[in-house]
């Protein structure tokens, strides 16, 4: 069914989670929106109403599993949700807490997605899109913990959706390259083949509309990754090493 009647997303504060919140609220979609800065969510929120849209916020933590369990449930009570999009996510340290990237990116999205899975299932429809990145195929010396952040969300939502498809609830792994956002900002190494958060949002989106699998862009970046992911691991390691250290050496 698209447009999805009632779609809840987290990290809709800025973005992509942003982006994607505009293009749902065009195509008519209802909205539940999460995110922990109540200003930049708001203005999202905004946006969204401006486009028609019924929009209603949840100023939340991800990391919040209890707190994230009641929203599912309070949401779902209110009007069935149709589409999950566990899009929140960082790519540095946050507080000044290294693991604080595993227990966002990680942690967070099963807190997203769990709470929704019992009650799709029993409607025998829906569908979880699963914010990874092409990162999630190959570790890279510059972000270790974010690139195993990826991976680990990729392989969950991989085996999630050879469960629950059968089931009628489609899961989307979604694997943008380098995009236009807050995050990506702070970055101090080249971003090849960067996007808007606009272009990447229209992309992951015609995907989720598809209900593909796997949502992976742009094609070159993907290919040189799967490409590394074959060679042996010595050799792809020692070509990302000197890669790395060229980056710094520029920096």
């Amino acid at each position: 069914m698209w447009p999805p009647e009632h779609a809840f997303l987290t990290g809709a504060s800025s973005g992509i989670g942003r982006a994607l919140s505009i293009l749902l609220a065009e195509a008519g979609c209802g909205l539940t929106l999460v995110g922990r800065n109540a200003s930049r969510l708001a203005e999202t929120a905004d946006m969204c109403r401006s486009k028609g849209a019924e929009t209603r916020t949840l100023l939340m933590d991800v990391r919040d599993r209890e707190g994230m369990v009641l929203a599912a449930g309070d949401t779902f009570d209110r009007r069935p949700v149709d589409l999950v999009i566990a899009n929140a996510g960082v790519s540095g340290t946050l507080e000044g807490d290294p693991r604080a990237v595993l227990d966002i990116n990680i942690g967070g999205v099963l807190n997203s997605v769990e709470p929704f899975i019992e009650p799709m299932c029993a409607r025998g429809q829906g569908q979880i899109a699963i914010m990874s990145s092409i990162a999630g195929f190959k570790g890279f010396p510059n972000a270790p913990l974010y690139c195993a952040s990826k991976a680990a969300v990729r392989s969950y939502g991989e085996a999630l959706d050879a469960r629950l498809r059968p089931l009628g609830v489609a899961v989307t792994v979604l694997c943008p390259g380098f995009v236009e956002t807050p995050l990506t900002a702070v970055n101090a190494f080249p971003m090849p083949l960067i996007m808007s958060s606009e272009a990447a949002a229209r992309r992951l989106l015609g995907g989720i509309e598809r209900r593909k699998a796997r949502v992976a862009f742009p094609l070159r970046m993907y290919a040189i990754v799967r490409l590394l992911e074959c060679l042996p691991t010595g050799l792809a390691n020692t070509l990302l090493a000197r890669t790395a250290g060229r980056r710094a050496a520029k920096e």
